[in-house]
């Protein structure tokens, strides 16, 4: 099994900045693909950000230029730095995680619990 704890969601002020943290841990061979998505009230979850285990990078439209994605293999660990931070970006952000546990199965998609992203003035 593998698990994803997320860290690093609060309150911030419009403008402002948070980094959010997801960290993977279990039995896990191979880790592929990682990234966040994101559900606000009565809306959808959506990807906010991805990036490949070779390092390729996916943004949502209305983050680029403002949210940073990275990746530290060496503790299968998944970062999500947020700039200039708008009230439509509130919402509760979630990492996923593509992980193989053995090497003979395809990966599978993990998901952690989600940690709340509120901008506010």
């Amino acid at each position: 099994q593998v698990q994803l704890v997320e860290s690093g969601g609060g309150l911030v002020q419009p403008g402002g900045s948070l980094r959010l943290s997801c960290e993977a841990s279990g039995s896990i061979f191979s880790m592929e693909a990682m990234g966040w998505y994101r559900e606000a009230p009565e809306k959808e979850r959506e990807l906010v950000g991805s990036i490949s285990s070779s390092g390729r990078i996916k943004y949502k439209d209305s983050v680029k230029g403002r949210f940073t994605i990275s990746r530290d293999n060496a503790k299968n660990t998944v970062y999500l730095e947020m700039n200039s931070l708008k009230p439509e970006d509130t919402a509760v952000y979630y990492c996923y995680a593509e992980a193989m546990v053995v090497p003979w199965l395809e990966a599978t998609e993990y998901w952690g619990e989600g940690t709340l992203v509120t901008v506010s003035s």
